[in-house]
């Protein structure tokens, strides 16, 4: 019978090596900080790629698709994708040669949840070494909560703080063997699939298009020229269905592809996420057909 990682092994009774998996940088710091509060000097691993939206076929081959997605969709701002999506790739690679227990981290999203089959389709070779932390809107005390206003009720990892991981640490409980390979396998059929996007519902991946997104924006880009962070702000906000979180990378990224394509205006320097702030947007007038 497996123990759940942070208990003893049956050779010598010390601690288990543990190290603990999560989806983006505020999971992972509020995890740090739970782990220590804990008293328990436990390793945090944090990926970087959002798989939820994007091409992922040959994910795991290369960072190039991903990079080249990223980079396209953050626009022109100097950051080295490539590398950043690579330390994906070499974090991965160190968990399946490593020996030690392995928790993941996930909540009920899509970014999460792709997260989980990643790790478990890398991991597959060595079931017993893998666990999960389930966590969701249940977790959540405060009944106003914005989780509570969506309409799936989604949840990430890094909406938590610190002391609810903290006690979630005890739930740490071992993946079974035949769940971990059909994790594994959901992972082979994301990367298939290549969609634009994905959305996540009654436990199986959906492909979603770009046009899903693109219909927010046009459904909130105001007639007279307003902040484009206002419109985006409402594209996240009614963006809540399928367990998909839209950023604001994501949300401005398929304004400026709208705007490419004749479909609403902006002004000012739109080139990327880091002029967000200053961007104005309108729909695009209608055209007075001729008597």
């Amino acid at each position: 019978t497996r123990r759940p990682a942070g208990g003893f092994s049956h050779v010598d009774d010390k601690p288990m090596s543990t190290i603990h998996v999560t989806m983006g940088g505020s999971a992972a710091a509020s995890l740090r900080i739970a782990l220590a509060d804990a008293g328990r000097d436990e390793g945090v691993v944090e990926l970087f790629d959002d798989l939820s939206v994007g091409p992922l076929r040959g994910a795991d081959d290369s960072p190039d698709v991903r990079a080249a997605f990223w980079e396209r969709a953050i626009g022109d701002v100097q950051q080295d994708w490539t590398a950043g999506l690579g330390g994906d790739f070499a974090k991965l690679e160190t968990l399946a040669a490593d020996t030690g227990q392995v928790v993941v981290w996930h909540a009920q999203s899509v970014a999460d949840q792709l997260m989980l089959r990643r790790v478990a389709y890398h991991l597959r070779n060595a079931p017993q070494r893998l666990n999960e932390v389930r966590l969701s809107s249940a977790d959540i005390d405060d009944p106003q909560s914005w989780v509570r206003l969506r309409a799936d009720q989604a949840t990430a990892t890094g909406i938590f703080s610190s002391a609810q991981l903290r006690a979630k640490l005890p739930e740490a409980a071992p993946i079974s063997v035949l769940r971990i390979s059909r994790l594994a396998l959901e992972w082979q059929e994301a990367k298939q699939a290549n969609a634009e996007l994905r959305y996540w519902i009654c436990n199986t991946f959906k492909s979603g298009h770009y046009a899903d997104i693109d219909a927010l924006v046009l459904e909130h880009a105001p007639d007279e020229w307003g902040p484009a962070a206002r419109t985006i702000g409402a594209v996240m906000a009614f963006a809540d269905r399928g367990h998909l979180f839209v950023g604001d990378v994501i949300a401005f990224w398929r304004c400026r592809e709208l705007a490419a394509a004749g479909r609403i205006e902006l002004q000012g320097d739109a080139r990327s996420i880091d002029d967000l702030r200053t961007a104005t947007l309108r729909a695009t007038p209608a055209v007075a057909l001729p008597r």
